[in-house]
């Protein structure tokens, strides 16, 4: 089974105007309202795939009713946890001549609840997958992620983690069986710029592998992605033909289709090949990637 955690969850409010006008009155043209945060979007790309999994995570006040209420019509499976105070984030991505993005705080886990999430994750067993998404409240450590992964050491658990900064660096020497940074991401661990650049995104990728990670997974946007993988090898893909629409949600897809590919074949080649289908799917599209529109993605792609 594959396990979904989101520690912040949101209703992320999609708005389009023609023109931003700064200090002025802007009409939207178009919105949408959408459940969001990395975890909730990793299920939702999987249950499109045919894929089952579970959302654990934490949601608070009238706002987090609704993020359960319209993850669970995505066909998700929750187990959210409910907070006894405040109310779970809505974030704005304002889309315009280009995108902005304003991401709300959320509310804070008290010790209590993170220990109702710890006992929901003392009933992983060997062969399952945890992926670990996404920000956490300003009110848990950024050991967290380590913690949790600690607390499942030796349990047989593979661990996905897509995340930044110490949230990231921290799991690094406990060896998680996948980690997925975009070039900007990782071009900041390692203070360079790697836009379009595969073969160095390649160099820095094994340099985190080095680092403990079994695969390391770069998104790069138009240019395509690089896998550093636990087989010693390299493999990486340019991106299918397309116009992109909509970035949110597009390296969280790409989990979701790196994940049904290794489930489906175990081969890395095939795993890099369905997650690029699945992000530039989303990243083509208004929504979160649905199958048929990776899978016709995926018979462009080459991996080499």
């Amino acid at each position: 089974m594959i396990y979904t955690v989101t520690f912040n969850p949101a209703l992320d409010y999609a708005v389009r105007v023609k023109s931003l006008e700064k200090g002025g009155t802007n009409r939207a043209v178009s919105e949408q309202l959408l459940p969001g945060g990395k975890g909730i979007n990793v299920s939702a790309v999987l249950n499109n795939f045919g894929v089952e999994s579970v959302v654990l995570g934490f949601i608070a006040g009238f706002t987090g009713a609704e993020i359960r209420r319209m993850t669970e019509a995505q066909g998700c499976k929750c187990d959210f946890i409910e907070l006894p105070t405040g109310t779970s984030r809505i974030n704005v991505k304002l889309k315009s001549d280009c995108e902005t993005e304003i991401n709300g705080l959320g509310p804070d886990i008290p010790n209590e609840c993170l220990q109702k999430l710890f006992d929901k994750l003392d009933k992983l067993k060997s062969g399952d997958f945890l992926v670990l998404a996404g920000s956490i409240p300003s009110s848990l450590p950024d050991t967290v992620y380590r913690d949790i992964m600690m607390r499942l050491d030796g349990r047989g658990v593979s661990f996905v983690v897509d995340a930044v900064n110490k949230l990231l660096l921290n799991v690094l020497d406990l060896k998680p069986f996948l980690i997925k940074p975009n070039h900007i991401e990782l071009g900041e661990i390692f203070g360079v710029d790697l836009t379009g650049d595969k073969e160095k995104a390649a160099y820095y990728a094994e340099e985190l592998r080095k680092k403990g990670a079994r695969n390391v997974l770069v998104s790069m946007a138009e240019y395509g992605a690089v896998l550093a993988a636990e087989d010693g090898k390299v493999y990486s893909c340019d991106a299918p033909k397309g116009t992109a629409v909509n970035s949110v949600g597009a390296g969280d897809s790409m989990v979701a289709g790196f994940l049904t590919g290794w489930c489906g074949t175990g081969s890395y080649a095939e795993a890099l090949k369905t997650g690029t289908a699945a992000g530039s799917a989303s990243a083509f599209s208004a929504l979160l990637a649905e199958k048929s529109d990776a899978d016709r993605l995926y018979k462009e792609i080459i991996v080499k």
